[in-house]
């Protein structure tokens, strides 16, 4: 029972992974036309009693839809033979005993691939996008020029944190997809660079001063929140990052010894 679970759960993921793979190209053009029609909503439908949208606004609109989208077709031209890339001189990942093997012997073995519960992860880092997307549209209605210093600040730093990692997070997942022998670090410096930029943030918005304490007090909520899931992430994934036969075979050329 528990094999035939196991090659159904294979089976399901090699075939997301082909959807993903074969149709990404229509997946981002779908992201440039979905994204950019909530974006010119989000500002169409703004209350006439709220600032008019000054230019920093359709500025960051814009950079919320097009740069992962930028991101994800450099990463393609990065990593078109990202399987051939060299293992690292340095193994961070020390736990456990492995046996090193050539690039053609981890092609042939049966675990090699992103197929498996880590079709789920690749999964994850796509809809991070749209999700952290969503977020800032909802969170960072249109400013106008004449915005006050808090809130200009809160702005800008909402939308580094949304660009950055709307594109971070979709180059990891396309060095996944392509078996890049540096994404497991790759993806691990992300998470910490991803929690280092919540306290950037919360740092740079009170320092701005004359922060209203309902903005505080929603500003706290979301950091925390975004705290939360790298966590949950960090502490789902990086087990199975450090132990998974299937992750050492597939990005680190090693079999158990």
């Amino acid at each position: 029972m528990f094999e035939a679970l196991s090659q159904k759960m294979k089976s399901r993921s090699t075939a997301l992974l082909m959807v993903l793979d074969n149709r990404l190209h229509r997946i981002l053009q779908g992201w440039l036309l979905v994204a950019g029609l909530i974006g010119a909503a989000r500002i169409a439908f703004t209350p006439q009693s709220a600032p008019i949208a000054g230019v920093s606004t359709f500025a960051s609109y814009m950079l919320i839809v097009v740069a992962p989208f930028a991101s994800t077709l450099l990463a393609l031209h990065w990593f078109r033979e990202g399987h051939l890339l060299p293992q690292p001189s340095t193994r961070l990942a020390v736990i456990g005993r492995w046996q090193p093997i050539t690039l053609v012997e981890a092609e042939r073995h049966h675990l090699y691939g992103s197929t498996g519960i880590m079709a789920s992860l690749l999964l994850g880092m796509m809809l991070n996008v749209p999700v952290r997307a969503a977020e800032y549209f909802a969170a960072m209605p249109p400013i106008g020029a004449a915005a006050p210093g808090w809130l200009s600040s809160l702005h800008f730093a909402m939308t580094l944190d949304a660009v950055l990692f709307g594109s971070l997070y979709m180059i990891a997942f396309v060095a996944a997809l392509r078996k890049v022998p540096l994404f497991p670090r790759l993806l691990v410096a992300i998470w910490i660079a991803d929690l280092a930029m919540q306290l950037v943030t919360a740092n740079m918005v009170t320092s701005a001063g004359d922060l209203p304490a309902n903005v505080a007090a929603a500003l706290q909520s979301l950091l925390q929140g975004n705290v939360k899931k790298v966590l949950i992430s960090a502490a789902l994934w990086l087990p199975y990052l450090l132990l998974s036969r299937r992750v050492n075979v597939t990005y680190r050329h090693r079999i158990p010894a």
